[in-house]
């Protein structure tokens, strides 16, 4: 027998397995490819899908397909999120490019802010975040609306970014002496003109500097990634006590709301402590849906695309596709 993709724990091997997608896999498959254009015959020649690996693949992306199709309804209000956690590498910038790529999949209009000076959300998006493009760095400073920075991805019609360039490094010395130097950012987003967006995620550096507390001025929702790994809740405290005192001071509408688990691997009992852990602390707050440990989602970015643009069939994609839905269902 073939072996599995190497992003895939052996026990996935087997289509069907309801491991792949806790949602999707109860989903009846639909035809089209997996960007919801209709096609006159089935992509996958017969040779491909008489293979294990080929009938997996065919399947989830037909599965896409379906998701595409029936699309989610459009929230009440729209949504804000900063995405997240003083630690740094526990997929901040993954779930936020992600989360976005599998909402605008399903028919809504989704803006990513990226205020990482990394720019790794603006990568991951296949947008242009050169040196002198504008960006998050020019809407903070006030030299231009959010409006002349927002950037539509090549991947979806539906998924926008505001950049970040290696300008927004020096944006924590130069907001200091700045007026109203924490809420510039929700400033901005309330002066968006011509669109429409369902949802913005705002995605954080790895630290609370004049950034974060932008961000979380922002929004009134946080969403915490937290991996399965040693140490996962190092600094979450500490966030939690930061978030109060934003709460407290600048932002009284601030709450965290969701809470997702990443980096999740079955075969380890220490992901399963983990697990259970951030469960017992944050309640109903964290998705049932996990995002497994996945080397496709790592590589994705490399190319300039999200997981759901670089292996829609991979097991990532489906699990990103799953929290999504967790999240437009939960208000």
């Amino acid at each position: 027998m073939s072996s599995v993709p190497d992003d895939r724990t052996p026990h996935e091997g087997v289509p069907g397995d309801a491991d792949v997608s806790r949602e999707t896999s109860r989903t009846s498959a639909g035809g089209g490819n997996w960007k919801g254009e209709a096609v006159a015959a089935a992509p996958w020649s017969e040779a491909v899908v008489d293979t294990p690996i080929g009938a997996e693949a065919e399947r989830a992306v037909r599965l896409l397909d379906v998701a595409a199709k029936s699309g989610l309804p459009r929230p009440a209000r729209q949504r804000i999120f900063t995405i997240a956690n003083q630690k740094g590498g526990v997929g901040k910038t993954t779930t936020a490019v992600n989360v976005a790529a599998a909402l605008a999949l399903q028919g809504l209009q989704v803006l990513v802010v990226d205020l990482d000076p990394q720019g790794n959300a603006s990568t991951a998006l296949g947008v242009e975040h050169r040196e002198g493009t504008p960006s998050s760095y020019e809407v903070l400073i006030g030299e231009i609306p959010l409006n002349d920075a927002i950037q539509r991805s090549p991947h979806s019609e539906r998924l926008f970014c505001v950049p970040a360039t290696i300008d927004l490094a020096g944006a924590e010395i130069e907001l200091v002496s700045m007026v109203a130097r924490e809420g510039r950012l929700r400033t901005a987003l309330s002066g968006i003109q011509n669109y429409d967006f369902d949802y913005v995620f705002i995605d954080c550096p790895p630290s609370l500097g004049l950034l974060t507390i932008n961000a979380l001025v922002a929004a009134p929702e946080v969403l915490i990634p937290i991996q399965c790994e040693y140490y996962a809740l190092e600094g979450v405290g500490q966030l939690l006590r930061n978030i109060e005192m934003v709460k407290s001071h600048l932002n009284p509408d601030l709450e965290v709301t969701t809470v997702i688990l990443t980096m999740y691997d079955g075969r380890t009992r220490l992901a399963d402590q983990v697990a259970e852990d951030v469960r017992a602390h944050f309640g109903e707050k964290v998705l049932r849906t996990v995002i497994p440990r996945s080397v496709k989602v790592s590589e994705a970015p490399g190319y300039g695309m999200t997981i759901l643009d670089y292996d829609p069939g991979s097991r990532g994609a489906m699990s990103y596709l799953d929290a999504s839905r967790e999240i437009a269902e939960r208000r």
